[in-house]
């Protein structure tokens, strides 16, 4: 099985170069295939294009995402490039589990019970970000991070087969332009993409496009609602709960 998933993923890869070469053809446009996210080989399809330093379409918990290795500088320029966002507009890291949060994020005075009710989920949960995460044009603006644990097997799963490498993370559209829940929906920017991940249609209603909720929590005890999103509120209530304090409202 996983001799027949490499040939796969040899020939997969090797279509993709072969489009690239093409590219440099003035007559030739580049296509880059879509895979489902059930097919055997997408996995390790998308840690192969990561690894080499490309951009990915994948699907999350609230729409589709753009995806590159975090801590590779020329992938994240790759990812701002093709996005059309000014570098100092800050985009998040997807990340496998809550030790992995830990790991890349100053989180030592929120608990784990806390934690564990907020994420999984389509929530971002920004911190200060720890020395793992060291490229230098990974949101040089600020010494925060967002980062997300999306309720959603298939990135998650990418995260850990990286073991626990973080991912930027950005929605699947060019800057301004509204968040896809269909692949189709983005297919301008497909010919700049290493591979698209394709999970069908991501929810039943347009809320979905809302994408996650955006919640600053690095001043221990108290909260700031940056972007209301899609869980805004189960996550005040949680806050609540936990008696976190809010900053400011939107």
């Amino acid at each position: 099985m996983r001799s027949s998933q490499a040939l796969l993923i040899r020939r997969l890869l090797g279509q993709q170069a072969h489009s690239k070469s093409s590219a440099m053809l003035p007559q030739l446009k580049r296509q880059t295939a879509v895979h489902p996210v059930e097919e055997a080989a997408a996995l390790q399809l998308a840690r192969q294009c990561l690894l080499s330093g490309q951009v990915i379409a994948l699907p999350t918990d609230t729409v589709y995402g753009l995806a590159c290795d975090a801590n590779n500088e020329q992938a994240i320029q790759r990812l701002f490039e093709i996005k059309g966002r000014d570098e100092h507009k800050p985009v998040a890291i997807c990340v496998h589990n809550i030790a992995a949060l830990r790991r890349f994020g100053q989180a030592a005075h929120l608990s784990d019970e806390l934690l564990t009710r907020l994420l999984p989920g389509p929530l971002t949960i920004v911190i200060e970000r720890t020395p793992e995460l060291s490229n230098r044009f990974l949101n040089p603006s600020t010494s925060k991070i967002g980062i997300r644990i999306p309720d959603f097997k298939f990135i998650r799963d990418l995260c850990a087969v990286r073991q626990d490498q973080p991912l930027a993370l950005t929605s699947a559209n060019r800057s301004g332009a509204p968040s896809s829940l269909e692949v189709s929906e983005f297919q301008a920017l497909w010919p700049q993409l290493g591979a698209v991940l394709d999970a069908g249609r991501i929810g039943l209603t347009e809320e979905r496009r809302l994408a996650s909720t955006v919640i600053d929590l690095a001043t221990p005890g108290y909260f700031e609602i940056v972007r209301a999103g899609v869980a805004l509120k189960r996550t005040l209530s949680l806050m609540d709960e936990h008696g976190i304090r809010s900053r400011k409202m939107i």
